[in-house]
């Protein structure tokens, strides 16, 4: 997909934090489409971009939230997601990537037109996520085995939601082309 990049959602996680528990499984589950995901969009030379909670750590750069991840219990989830020295990184407060984020700005600046969204939550970053590129004039791909959700039944409904009402193309992580 030429003038596409991927985007990581909230995936740099220490998982101390409310829900976390009922998210460990999905994230288990969704990290091989994601790194998939990765792997191929690095190879195809695609813009990876991790759009990533800060934790309350306003003093925190990327790196320190990767070093603060990888040294809790849940680091084998943060360790194959590793940004590499191409990734970009972006620091978000709240659910959407675009809030408040220079996130519209370096999209136009790389030429990107279509977003492939994986992560975390399903239900509630990625879905006002597809939203907010949506109304941008954005297209958007989620690969439903390559996000995760604290409640199923709620991902399931914005899974529909986005694909109904957002024109995303919900898909499978190995349709994704680049």
């Amino acid at each position: 997909m030429t003038g596409s990049a991927l985007i990581i959602i909230d995936m740099i996680n220490t998982y101390e934090h409310q829900d976390a528990e009922l998210l460990l499984p999905a994230a288990e589950a969704a990290l091989p489409g994601i790194v998939s995901l990765l792997d191929r969009a690095r190879a195809a030379g695609a813009p990876v971009i991790y759009a990533n909670d800060n934790w309350g750590q306003w003093r925190s750069h990327h790196g320190e939230l990767l070093d603060h991840a990888l040294s809790k219990p849940h680091a084998a989830l943060v360790e194959p997601l590793r940004p590499d020295a191409d990734s970009l990184f972006i620091v978000k407060a709240r659910h959407s990537i675009f809030y408040e984020t220079p996130l519209t700005y370096l999209l136009g600046q790389l030429g990107v037109h279509q977003l492939v969204l994986t992560g975390q939550v399903t239900e509630q970053c990625i879905l006002y996520s597809a939203l907010d590129a949506h109304i941008r004039h954005l297209g958007v791909t989620v690969p439903a085995d390559a996000v995760a959700a604290i409640h199923p039944e709620l991902a399931e409904a914005a899974l529909s939601m986005m694909g109904r009402n957002m024109d995303a193309d919900i898909t499978q992580a190995a349709e994704v082309v680049w």
